[in-house]
């Protein structure tokens, strides 16, 4: 009888892609009981750590076009979890802010982001852990992918 690890790929490579996946979407499944996506805790986590920010910063972190951006905030502004302000300086920029609702929904998600780094990660000690962190973010840093920003958003279609 062939064992599994020996019927298919297991190069560090697929490894990363079968887990991302896996992750992607048990993370989706997890957020989905707040009405959020992964998308949309992205965007409140960028906001809320540079509160004031334009619509045009968070398209350029994520690489996108403006226009994605703008529909992704509409949305968050529906669910009432962001609000857009007037600029100080042009009152034709927006700046962004999350609301006080918005603020409570990105703590829950603190500990929903915990409880799934834990599910995902219980087979590792802390040691592991952290050294399976570092070598990962060493092959991110040489691939060149910008910091804290999920490479997803460029696939995302524009919400409705």
């Amino acid at each position: 009888m062939t064992s599994r690890r020996q019927a298919g790929p297991s190069g560090a490579a697929f490894l990363l892609a079968q887990l991302g996946a896996h992750a992607a979407e048990r993370f989706a499944q997890r957020v989905k009981e707040l009405g959020l996506t992964p998308a949309d805790v992205g965007l409140l986590r960028m906001i809320a750590s540079q509160p004031g920010r334009s619509q045009r910063s968070l398209a350029t972190d994520l690489g996108v076009v403006p226009s994605r951006v703008v529909a992704l905030v509409d949305s968050l502004e529906r669910k009432g979890l962001v609000e857009r302000r007037s600029g100080e300086t042009d009152r034709r920029h927006h700046a962004l802010h999350l609301t006080t609702d918005g603020q409570q929904v990105l703590m829950r998600m603190r500990s929903i982001a915990t409880a799934h780094e834990d599910d995902l990660c219980a087979a590792l000690s802390t040691d592991e852990r952290s050294q399976l962190a570092n070598l990962l973010q060493r092959i991110a840093d040489q691939q060149g992918l910008v910091p804290h920003v999920h490479p997803g958003y460029r696939n995302l279609s524009t919400p409705r």
